[in-house]
């Protein structure tokens, strides 16, 4: 079973930065691509970035392209996102999940989805 863990949201001002990290353990084998998603309060659940472990195929939300970079240390197991002149639109709870490739975790993620971190922009 893979497990997903997420860290380091926080509150942060409009226009600011944060990143936030997704280590991924237990049965990683089947694991070739690691997706970002959020939730805000009231919406459904949606795709932000994805990467595969050699890191040679990106995708992004179009609402955060230019201004969030996904990354990844593939001995770590762990995908970064970084996320850059933020705003209010960005408060969500962010989530990681994964699949076996890009395209498919964009649509059909299929580990856990484990416990969020909260990312709130004030304005």
């Amino acid at each position: 079973q893979v497990q997903p863990a997420v860290s380091g949201g926080r509150l942060v001002q409009a226009g600011g930065s944060l990143r936030l990290s997704c280590t991924i353990s237990g049965s990683t084998f089947s694991v070739s691509a690691v997706g970002w998603f959020r939730q805000a309060t009231g919406k459904e659940r949606e795709f932000v970035a994805g990467i595969n472990w050699n890191g040679g195929i990106i995708d992004y939300a179009d609402s955060v392209k230019g201004r969030f970079t996904i990354s990844r240390d593939s001995a770590k197991k762990t995908v970064y996102l970084q996320m850059n002149n933020v705003v209010p639109e960005d408060t969500a709870a962010y989530y990681c999940n994964t699949a076996t490739t890009v395209p498919l975790v964009r649509e059909y993620p299929t580990g856990p989805w484990g416990q969020g971190t909260q990312v709130t922009v004030s304005s």
